[in-house]
């Protein structure tokens, strides 16, 4: 990151990278894609019931606010000039689906956030309305199998199950949008004339985009029961959506005026940062999940492997789409919080590497992470998290090296199983990753890490930079600074590699099924739900009662 300097720097951007876990807002020089300064805010997770995630929207529009202020006022102290930033792009977690009501600017509910899996009997209901019930029924139009994973049937619970989102919508008071559309809605003026819009690559992520029309699709709207006209416009992944508006008494005041004119998911726009542009280049990102995306042109490819087609960007109006097909995986950097914050076996992360580190292997241990069901290539939501092959000498330190090797083992799964290369005939040799773990290239191959780590947040901001009405970022290969990375090569035989993913195979299995579409009553599990079990119980407890009174009568 750079220094404390003065004088005049040339154009800057800036990007808000709205995750899972935190937001962010990094400010980069337009000319060298250097980083010149951040600021961080984590976000809370709400676990209401078992299964079910949720983020307060107003949280994370106030950790947007204060992440801007605050990287403004870094700025100032590193002596550069905030009237430099001309362009704001956003990246954010996808799915993750907020309505609000337009004329009071207030969210209706907590936003459901991707991971969230009360959908579950929601997607059965669907189902029986599919022929033959099958759940890729949709995908030649999206791309996507029906899942809790995307926004529509979130959409289609908060409908079903929440009053005032009911209400707000028969009064056409209700406006629906990804964590995009709320923020840029918000940040253009918000009730008080905000943009309502999004982009081609989080449109591509509700299930209810036409991925080859790039429109809203009337049948799967009436599908799905969702009234069109709570949907936010759908635009490029690069031009100006609207002009920021933000207090005057504030450091980040200088903002106000300054065009929103970038927006992509976070994936796609990892994908942009990592200069993915050509046919077959492909990346993975590791963050609360982990997700691996390869370009593959201007025509989408339709994956038999448990791979989603996915909008990768549009880079203007006049410009083409091109697609990428995407692994998803849930649950990768979640099981180290997991182990940190519900197991407590270490007091940070990076504790939980050096843990791993200390024993090199699991000892027969294996983790399968399915907190969230499995995600690609099954899609199966009754799976659930199991953690097998424990002996008497198993300790933290297996259990911490067998969860990162689960991480790995999951992106192989989407990698070397034929998944990728299979979709697209033809094999992909090298990998780019963001946040790369070491043993991921000791379990499938050859891995390149850029050394700057900021891709996502640097995808946005090239998208923003280069829209027409900006155009301080050039998107020509020709013009791109050189990019250096580490590179990772695979550290044991081929043969101790495919025994060791074959046993977390095995693992996999046993993972299946745990759940039922219908859970408990508030999350709790009572032995009178069963009826038979009920009648046993209190037989048997009227026995004893009987019995002791006898034996007392008896004295």
């Amino acid at each position: 990151m750079a220094e404390a300097r003065g004088g005049a720097m040339g154009p800057l951007v800036g990007a808000i990278d709205q995750g899972t876990s935190s937001t962010r807002f990094l400010v980069f020089n337009a000319k060298t894609a250097e980083l010149l300064s951040y600021h961080q805010v984590e976000i809370q997770q709400k676990f209401p019931k078992e299964g079910w995630v949720e983020q307060d929207p107003k949280e994370i529009l106030q950790s947007v606010y204060e992440c801007v202020e605050k990287t403004c006022e870094k700025l100032k102290q590193l002596n550069v000039d905030i009237a430099s930033i001309k362009a704001v792009g956003v990246c954010n977690q996808r799915e993750t689906t907020v309505v609000w009501d337009k004329r009071t600017g207030e969210p209706l509910y907590n936003a459901l956030v991707w991971l969230d899996l009360r959908t579950q009997s929601t997607v059965e209901r669907l189902l029986k309305k599919i022929p033959g019930h099958n759940k890729s029924f949709f995908k030649n139009k999206t791309g996507l199998p029906l899942s809790t994973y995307f926004s529509a049937v979130k959409l289609c619970w908060l409908l079903d199950n929440v009053k005032e989102v009911r209400q707000a919508v028969q009064e056409r008071r209700a406006l629906f949008g990804t964590i995009d559309t709320w923020l840029i809605w918000s940040l253009t003026g918000g009730k008080n004339g905000g943009v309502h819009c999004t982009d081609v690559t989080n449109a591509s992520r509700t299930m209810l985009f036409n991925i080859h029309s790039l429109e809203w699709d009337t049948e799967l709207c009436k599908f799905f029961g969702i009234p069109m006209e709570i949907l936010p416009k759908v635009r490029s992944s690069s031009e100006i959506y609207g002009l920021m508006k933000i207090s005057l008494t504030l450091s980040s005041g200088a903002l106000t005026g300054v065009p929103i004119s970038g927006c992509l998911g976070d994936q796609s726009a990892a994908l942009v940062g990592q200069m993915c542009f050509k046919d077959g280049q492909a990346k993975n990102t590791y963050g609360t999940g982990c997700f691996l995306l390869c370009n593959t042109g201007q025509k989408p490819a339709i994956s038999e492997h448990g791979l989603l087609t996915t909008v990768a960007y549009k880079m203007g109006r006049d410009k083409p789409v091109y697609y990428a097909l995407e692994g998803s995986v849930a649950i990768a950097g979640a099981v180290v919080r997991w182990l940190r914050d519900n197991l407590g076996i270490a007091k940070s992360s990076s504790e939980v590497e050096k843990l791993a580190a200390e024993v090199g292997t699991s000892y027969g241990c294996y983790f399968v992470p399915a907190f969230s069901g499995l995600y690609a290539p099954y899609w199966e939501p009754s799976a659930r998290g199991i953690i097998c092959g424990l002996t008497q000498f198993t300790n933290k330190n297996h259990i911490a090296f067998a969860a990162l090797e689960a991480v790995c083992f999951q992106t192989r799964e989407v990698w070397m199983k034929g998944a990728i290369n299979a979709a697209l005939m033809a094999p992909v040799n090298t990998l780019l990753c963001k946040a790369v773990h070491k043993h991921s290239a000791f379990i499938f191959g050859l891995l390149v890490k850029p050394s700057m780590p900021e891709t996502t947040a640097l995808g946005a901001a090239m998208a923003a930079g280069a829209a027409e009405g900006v155009g301080v970022w050039s998107l020509n290969p020709a013009d791109f600074t050189a990019v250096t990375s580490e590179r990772f090569e695979p550290q044991i035989n081929p043969e101790e590699s495919e025994y060791r993913y074959t046993r977390w195979k095995k693992a996999v299995q046993k993972s299946m099924g745990w759940e039922t579409t219908e859970p408990q009553v508030d999350g709790e599990t009572s032995i009178f739900c069963s009826l038979p079990l009920g009648f046993f119980i209190m037989n048997s407890l009227l026995m004893l009662i009987g019995a002791k009174y006898i034996s007392g009568n008896c004295k």
